[in-house]
Order: structure tokens, then sequence, then C-alpha cells
């Protein structure tokens, strides 16, 4: 069974060489630079087999689908610039695509592959961030990206199944790399919130935020990565606020009003809310130094 492999990218000249080099034993590789203005395309040269310029859409994933009508094999393993397939995970996709079938002897088209996420120069081994199953491996002509959003999976015609071994992910490495990339994401997000007829302007953005760190840093874990995980869950409520603030943008700024009340009903719901976590995770031992740390 050939593989491909298709990487698509845009100024990536500090990352894409790591990327290539775990890659060297794929049957071919194949690279759409997003017309970069660094070195990427250069050092491309010396190790993809193929190598398309293409425009840099902020719909990112419709340059990823160009790639993959380009392969040549019969399996296509999608990744990011800032992905490394380590030696483990490699040997089990080798494994796997000469034996995709179900033990109902139907055969597998795609294949999930758990990240390990270096966010700040640590694994976030919880937060949200883990195991973090990225389809990623599939059947040539069996998968894409429905390109409406730039956080949309590979949607596979046929069935799937999950891998053991983990993809390294070289998240984001500052926090204005963060800031950056929210800024891009959240545009999206509101686009596609408009487009399917979201238009509320009430308390919604705080339920939003709240409910975003409440899974975060309690029901996933984000408090066991400490300062990381309460630092990330922070920065993702933050996103949902700026994905509001841009839907209200989007809309002209309409005036609502907003009563105090309000407010203070929302506020002692989030107060009750992160009670109850504290009493379960800790059984109220160290609710005022966790209290202390939040506030």
């Amino acid at each position: 069974m050939k593989i491909s492999v298709v990487i698509s990218a845009y100024n990536e000249e500090k990352k894409i060489e790591r990327c290539l080099k775990s890659v060297l034993w794929a049957d071919e590789i194949i690279l759409v630079d997003n017309q970069s203005i660094d070195n990427t395309f250069r050092i491309a040269q010396k190790y993809a087999d193929k190598i398309f310029s293409r425009p840099n859409s902020r719909m990112l994933n419709v340059n990823k689908n160009y790639g993959f009508k380009k392969a040549s094999g019969e399996w296509i393993l999608s990744l990011d610039a800032d992905e490394i397939v380590e030696e483990k995970l490699r040997e089990e996709i080798g494994y796997a695509i000469n034996n995709s079938q179900t033990d109902e002897g139907k055969k597998i088209c795609g294949f999930y592959i758990p990240r390990k996420n270096i966010i700040f120069k640590k694994w976030i081994r919880h937060t949200g961030w883990y195991p973090d199953y990225q389809l990623r491996l599939f059947k040539k002509g069996k998968g894409s990206f429905p390109e409406k959003h730039v956080h949309e999976k590979i949607i596979i015609d046929g069935e799937t199944k999950k891998m053991k071994n983990h993809l390294l992910h070289e998240n984001y490495e500052t926090v204005s790399q963060f800031i950056q990339k929210l800024d891009l994401y959240t545009d999206s997000e509101a686009e596609n919130f408009i487009s399917e007829g979201n238009r509320r302007f009430d308390l919604q953005v705080f339920e939003m935020m709240r409910n975003e760190f409440l899974k975060r840093y309690f029901a996933e874990g984000g408090y066991k990565d400490d300062l990381h995980g309460l630092i990330l869950s922070y920065l993702m409520s933050f996103y949902y606020l700026v994905v509001y603030a841009k839907i209200w943008e989007k809309s002209g700024f309409p005036e609502s009003k907003l009563l105090l009340t309000d407010f203070k009903k929302d506020f002692e719901k989030n107060s009750k809310e992160i009670e109850y976590w504290l009493k379960k995770i800790s059984g109220g031992g160290i609710i005022k130094e966790i209290k202390s740390r939040l506030f």
C-alpha cells in the first residue's frame, strides 16, 4: 500500500524541516505552499516530491483538499507543518494500512490519531488538549474537508478506527502567537455563527465563557496542568468573548439593554458552579486556596 503525506504550510521555515524529516519513509511527500514569503518553499525542495504554490486562503482547508487530489498513494496522511510523526506512530501506520479491516470484516477507511500538544513549552495532558484525536490517515477518495469553517474536521465516507501512538504537535510557543491565531479563528467562528442564523445579544456570551472555563479547568482536568491549565482555560474563555464581540461588530454594533439584576443572577450561577467543582475535586479542603488563584 502506497502512502502519500500531504502538508499545507505558510511561513513555517522554523518547523517545516522537522515535519518533513519525520515522514521521509513515506512513498510520496506533497507540500502545498500557501505563497510563503520566508524560506518554507526552499527548505521543502530538499525533501518533498511535489510542491504546489497556492494563494493563502483564509479558508485553510481549501489548499489541503487540493493536496489530497494531487496524491498518488492509496492512503493519505494529512499533516500540518508543526506536527511530527514519531517512530512508534510510523510503525503503527504501516501496520494499519496493510491490515485495515474490523473484526466484522468491514474495511477501515480512516484512522484517528491522538496528538501530544506542546503549548508554552509543556505537554498539556489535560485542559481539553489530550488525547485530542484527529482524523489524519485515510484512503484516497474517502476523505475531505467541507471547506466551511477553519476548525472543521475531515469527513470520511466509511468506517474509522483509533490509533494508539501519538502525533507530536508543536502548538503555541508564545502568548502572542496564541492571540494572533485567535484573531484569525474568531473571525471564522463569528461568520459561521451568523451564517447559521444566530444573532443573540444578551448574557449568552457570559454563559459561553463560563461554560468554556468550567469545562476546561474542571471537567477536563485543567487544574492538573497547574498554571498552564489555569491560563489556557482563561484564554479559551476569552476566545468566546472575542467571538461574541465580532458577531456584534459584524451585525453593526446594535444596542441592547442589559440589567444589573441579570448580571447578578449570572455571577451567582457562576459562583455556585465553581463551588460545586471545587468540592468535587478536593472534598472542600482547598476551596479557599483555589478561589484565591481564580479571583
